[in-house]
Order: structure tokens, then C-alpha cells, then sequence
């Protein structure tokens, strides 16, 4: 008998354990939601203090911090370019680049909008590299005195850890098929070879971003595109010294003016437009959990490829 008692609160406790495991891991899974959420939701600048007017004809598109993606700016392009209330885009720039492709086809959507629709740039804090290309696709360009701007170029980064690997006795073993396979794989210092490949790679793109701006603000610029775009970074005076912005002022400033040239009916205003946020499911909420688990596991995992970045 007593050891019927003992299964029974030996197996008590075991339903406890599980039942408690259970209320942790979904505890985690909604503070995984929540957190992954939090990142990837974009907020309005300003919100409740600007006038979100729905008949304000001046729509407002941010894109701000690293641009790694196109998807939701080139979204929310075409919802204000198919919007017939809206007769102006500005594109509220704070971001100090990103990478390469997504960023050229925020440009290439930028320059097909404004043949339609006139579309502006207002730079904040920053507007550099990859930011500032896209800036280049609009008609005018606005940029606070104090705007970090230009930084036109192009950069990859990597380490060579080798000597570290050979202190800790560490030794990496790489089957390849091609010889540039695995350029930049930390475990070994790089060829000339290699190098003299990612330099041509690296020259191909800048040489992309010059004539890209060139393209729009060549007779602007008061100086060779190839002297402006060396990494410099200009605060916004000088940039519009340079020619590299065309008015300094803020993003009030540049919707004001863009309404008077315009000559747009009614009151000053400003519409934000935000991301499409989809509705809450639980094949969502789920998603949201694996996302945050696997961004945990890339974390703690040791790295067995090539660590490089290559952007704008």
C-alpha cells in the first residue's frame, strides 16, 4: 500500500514538472512574440503630435535604421502612388545605409514613382551610403544643418582569426568546389588573389552608386561625383555646398514648401504611412516563437562560414 502511495506522488510530481515546463515554455513563447514584434514594428516620428489629416495630400514614408530588406518600403510606395488623395511623397530618410540590392530597388521604385508622382527626400539624423542613394532617386532634397550625409561607397569586412585558431589549437577543414568559394573564411588569411577579386567586386558596385547619382544630380553637384564619393561623411551644410542636397530644413520645412509649389488645396499636412500590419493568428503567434528560437540558435552557434558583409 505504501508503495502505491509513493507512484502516486512520485507520478504527481512528474505531471507538476511537466505542467510547469509547459507554462514556462509558453510564458517564453509570448515574451518571444512580444520582443519580435517590438523589433520589426516601424513607428511613426512624432506620432500624436503631427497632423495625420486623411485628406492631407502630402504623404509621408519613412525608412529608417540598417536597410536590409525592400519589401514594405516598396509597399508602402505603391499604396501612396495608387492613393489619388495623395499628390506628393516625401521619404523621411534615417539611416545610415544597408545592403546593396534591396537598397537599389527602393531606388529604381523611387525614380518610377516620380515620373507619376513627385517624390521628396527629408534626411534626419542620417542619411548616409545606402540611405543617401536612395535620397538621390527624388526630385529635391531637404537635410537638417546638422544631417550626417553622404558616406558614398562601398564596404566589406572581414577577420582573419587564423593566428587566434593556431593559439587555441583550433584547426578548420573546408571542402570547396570553385577557388573563391570560401573567401573571407576566417580560418586562413587572404590571397592577393582574393583580395584583388573582392577589390574589382567592390569597385563594380561604387561605380554603380556614382552613376546612379549622377544620373539624377549630376548637374547639381558642385564637384567630380568620384572626388564627393570617397566615404566622406558631410554634415548638411556641406553637403549642400557640394550639391549632394538641395535645401536645408526640416521635414516640416520641406512639406510646407512642396505644398506651396504645388499650390495643393486646403490645410498643411502631413499623411504617415505605416507598414500593413497583418492580424494576430496562431499560426502567427507560433511563427513569431520558431523566428525567435531560431534567431537564439544562429546567436549561439559557432560560425563555419565565410563571416563577411558587403553593403552601401
Amino acid at each position: 500500500m505504501e508503495g502505491v502511495l509513493l507512484s502516486r506522488e512520485r507520478s504527481k510530481g512528474i505531471v507538476g514538472i511537466f505542467i510547469l515546463v509547459t507554462v514556462l515554455f509558453f510564458i517564453f513563447i509570448i515574451f518571444a512574440f512580444y520582443t519580435v514584434s517590438q523589433l520589426k514594428e516601424s513607428t511613426s516620428m512624432g506620432e500624436g503630435l503631427l497632423d495625420k489629416s486623411k485628406n492631407s495630400p502630402i504623404a509621408v514614408i519613412s525608412i529608417e535604421n540598417e536597410i536590409m530588406e525592400s519589401k514594405k518600403t516598396i509597399e508602402m510606395l505603391l499604396a501612396a502612388e495608387k492613393e489619388k488623395d495623395i499628390k506628393a511623397i516625401i521619404l523621411r530618410i534615417d539611416s545610415p545605409g544597408g545592403a546593396v540590392a534591396p537598397t537599389q530597388e527602393i531606388y529604381e521604385e523611387v525614380k518610377r514613382i516620380d515620373q507619376v508622382k513627385p517624390i521628396y527626400a527629408s534626411f534626419g539624423t542620417v542619411a548616409a551610403s545606402g540611405g543617401y542613394y536612395i535620397g538621390a532617386a527624388c526630385r529635391k532634397i531637404w537635410a537638417n544643418a546638422g544631417t550626417l550625409t553622404g558616406s558614398i561607397g562601398v564596404i566589406m569586412q572581414m577577420a582573419d582569426l587564423s593566428e587566434l585558431f593556431k593559439w587555441a589549437k583550433y584547426k578548420s577543414e573546408t571542402i570547396k568546389a570553385g577557388r573563391y568559394k570560401d573567401i573571407g573564411n576566417p580560418a586562413r588569411p587572404m590571397t592577393d588573389e582574393e583580395r584583388m577579386y573582392l577589390n574589382n567586386l567592390l569597385a563594380g558596385t561604387h561605380k554603380q552608386f556614382m552613376d546612379d547619382i549622377s544620373a539624377i544630380r549630376k548637374d547639381r553637384l558642385k564637384k567630380d561625383i568620384t572626388e564627393l564619393a570617397q566615404g566622406q561623411i558631410f554634415h548638411g551644410t556641406e553637403a549642400k555646398e557640394f550639391g549632394l542636397v538641395d535645401e536645408i530644413g526640416s521635414l516640416w520645412a520641406a512639406g510646407r514648401s512642396i505644398h506651396k509649389d504645388l499650390k495643393l488645396k486646403g490645410e498643411f499636412g502631413l499623411r504617415f504611412i505605416k507598414p500593413q500590419r497583418k492580424k494576430f493568428s496562431l499560426s502567427d503567434f507560433l511563427q513569431e516563437g520558431e523566428d525567435a528560437l531560431s534567431l537564439i540558435k544562429t546567436k549561439l552557434e559557432p560560425k563555419t562560414a565565410p563571416a563577411y558583409k558587403f553593403q552601401m
